[in-house]
């Protein structure tokens, strides 16, 4: 299982960056595919994540209304679409393969990803 993040970098507050996740080495078609951050100090935090149909998308209420999930099944790619980016949006951003096909969600914490990828550095100044 290979899963590579790309298309982070720097911008300012209010800009945008688009994330890109490829994956190999699994049948990306029947699998969750999510995305996390972890900013220095704190906690790894599910982001978002879509299902392997491209359904009923989940985002974190921090980034609701602001960040975009969607797939190409036929190009085993997941993206990330993140506008209106905030200082604290600054985090590793990772994209993780989850080993069900829906995203599963308890307590507001993604549960089931077991797969990941290196990571992609997003840095939001003010």
């Amino acid at each position: 299982v290979q899963l590579v993040e790309s298309g982070g970098g720097s911008v300012q507050a209010g800009g945008s960056l688009r994330l890109s996740c490829a994956a190999s080495g699994f049948t990306f078609d029947d699998r969750a595919i999510g995305w996390f951050r972890q900013a220095p100090g704190k906690e790894r935090e599910g982001v978002s994540c879509i299902s392997s149909q491209n359904d009923g998308p989940y985002y974190a209420d921090s980034v609701k209304g602001r960040f975009s999930i969607s797939r190409v099944n036929a190009k085993n790619t997941v993206s990330l679409q993140m506008n209106s980016l905030k200082p604290e949006d600054t985090a590793v951003y990772y994209c993780a393969a989850s080993r069900w096909q829906t995203c599963t969600v308890v307590h507001g914490t993604l549960h089931g990803f077991e797969s990941w990828g290196q990571g992609t550095q997003v840095t939001v100044s003010s």
